[in-house]
């Protein structure tokens, strides 16, 4: 996929930075739709379907997490990629946007080689998944795990899960009994170019158990999780 048609939506109150990551957006050719604010970014998402979000944490009414949450909702951005812009401490930021389904973070202020690094570098792995992607529905147990709607069924309940926490249940599912290392976790779920802290994959594992209310993810001390059957 060329670019051009690559959609790119920027959230932010400040207009100076709408207009700055813009520039620097469409000189990669990237096709580039902005937003004020949460409620215009949620209703602008349904509309064009953005490939890739970028969203600042704080801005006022409703801030970037919540806005972050009501996006991983909505089918037509559950599987985007999502990049907070933030200003805040790392680690507030990291343990909140894991909650709400961010994929990576920018730090104020924005460097143009940083910013396009990463947002270049994200679109590649989700490229690279959407290739190499056979498997459209795993089953094991009583779970079915559905790709491409993003979705996972416990028996008849349907459970739909923020996207990093889908594609890490779908990682372990993939392979039942494998033991993956907390390392391999994080370069296929987050990619080498990202840096998380180490409770992420901590934080993501209980949110999994609690929502679907499963025992099967097993912790393996000192070397990582498998899903057991």
């Amino acid at each position: 996929m060329k670019n051009e048609e690559i959609t790119i939506m920027l959230v932010d109150d400040e207009k100076d930075i709408l207009e700055f990551l813009s520039y620097n957006l469409k000189k990669e050719s990237f096709n580039v739709i902005t937003a004020k604010s949460g409620k215009e970014a949620i209703e602008k998402a349904i509309r064009y379907k953005p490939r890739l979000i970028v969203l600042d944490v704080m801005m006022p009414e409703m801030d970037g997490i919540e806005t972050c949450i009501e996006l991983r909702k909505l089918p037509e951005t559950k599987g985007a990629v999502i990049i907070f812009l933030t200003a805040r401490s790392e680690d507030y930021s990291q343990i909140a946007g894991l909650d709400a389904g961010a994929d990576d973070y920018i730090s104020k202020p924005v460097k143009p080689k940083v910013f396009l690094s990463k947002v270049n570098s994200l679109l590649r792995r989700v490229k690279k998944d959407e290739h190499t992607e056979t498997r459209h529905v795993i089953e094991v147990g009583n779970l079915k795990i559905d790709s491409e709607s993003y979705l996972v069924f416990n028996g008849e309940e349907e459970i739909s899960l923020p996207k990093k926490e889908f594609e890490l249940l779908h990682l372990l599912a993939s392979k039942p009994n494998k033991v993956f290392t907390r390392d391999e976790i994080f370069s296929r779920i987050w990619g080498n170019d990202v840096i998380v802290g180490e409770r992420t994959i901590d934080v993501h594992i209980r949110k999994i158990r609690e929502k679907l209310k499963i025992k099967s993810i097993k912790t393996i001390k000192g070397v990582g999780y498998k899903y057991e059957l």
